[in-house]
């Protein structure tokens, strides 16, 4: 088995969520950390934190990764000691609004597509020539089991988590030559900040989306990713899909003991559907 003893690893959205669950386990699996992410303060407040829980190396630097301009010139940008990239986990993402196609905004559309596809292509491209010249390292995708599925109101958010699993079967494809690694992990509902970004800072409808049953955590999605980084070298994970016990499907949910009187197929999706209301 490999570890993470020393290996620098970068993570993108690293200022909460998944992100941030990922970069505390990393740090303690001995890893250095290069952090990403738009919100330095949040970096700054989580490296303070970490360097005290585990005397971790943390370099950070914040990127939209958005912008394609501040992406191209990452590599250039980050000090000498820095630049050897070990693993790449894609992370930044997010979903907007919740609405039918026609009511959809399509400045939510065009903040989507740039973060979940072009943001993780420009990114993969900066990192992955170094990775494939050094002849090791590790790309981690971080899909959602919305890139298997379409539900109502999310066509294009399922859009681009399709997207992000068709990048990731490609790249394993076109780096089969290489001794370099594709993991894509797809997680079903999980508890970060996804749904108070989706709801534009509706705390209060954001919460419902759990309500009655027990989600996945960052903490979840971090050990499945840390499961596929430490596999040997001549095993690569391709994809982990991770669903909380009573998530079915993207549309099936089974809720706590109140919502039973209606079949689950019915009331499930119900309570997420009228969230757009």
């Amino acid at each position: 088995m490999y570890d993470l003893m020393g290996r620098t690893i970068l993570v993108t959205g690293a200022s909460s969520g998944i992100g941030a669950a990922m970069a505390r386990l990393f740090a303690r699996e001995g890893a250095r950390l290069v952090l990403c992410a738009r919100r330095l303060d949040r970096l700054e407040r989580m490296a303070e934190e970490i360097r005290a829980a585990h005397d971790a190396e943390i370099h950070l630097h914040p990127l939209d990764v958005r912008d394609r301009k501040e992406v191209d010139l990452l590599m250039a940008r980050l000090p000498e000691g820095w630049r050897t990239i070990d693993v790449l986990v894609n992370n930044a993402g997010l979903s907007r609004g919740l609405e039918p196609f026609p009511k959809n905004d399509p400045d939510d559309w065009d903040e989507m597509i740039a973060t979940n596809v072009s943001g993780l292509l420009h990114m993969t491209r900066q990192v992955l020539p170094g990775m494939v010249s050094r002849r090791r390292g590790d790309i981690v995708n971080i899909g959602s089991t919305s890139s298997h599925e379409v539900y109502p109101n999310g066509a294009v958010y399922c859009a681009t988590k399709h997207a992000v699993d068709a990048i990731s079967r490609g790249l394993r494809m076109d780096l089969a030559d290489t001794p370099v690694r594709v993991i894509q992990i797809s997680p079903g509902m999980t508890e970060t900040e996804f749904s108070l970004v989706r709801f534009k800072g509706d705390k209060a409808r954001a919460d419902k989306v759990y309500e009655g049953m027990q989600p996945l955590s960052g903490q979840d999605v971090a050990e499945a990713a840390l499961f596929a980084l430490t596999r040997p070298a001549h095993v690569q994970v391709g994809e982990i899909v991770l669903w909380p016990t009573n998530q079915g499907s993207s549309t099936v949910v089974h809720r706590s003991a109140e919502q039973e009187s209606t079949p689950p197929h019915e009331s499930t999706w119900k309570n997420y559907y009228e969230l757009r209301e």
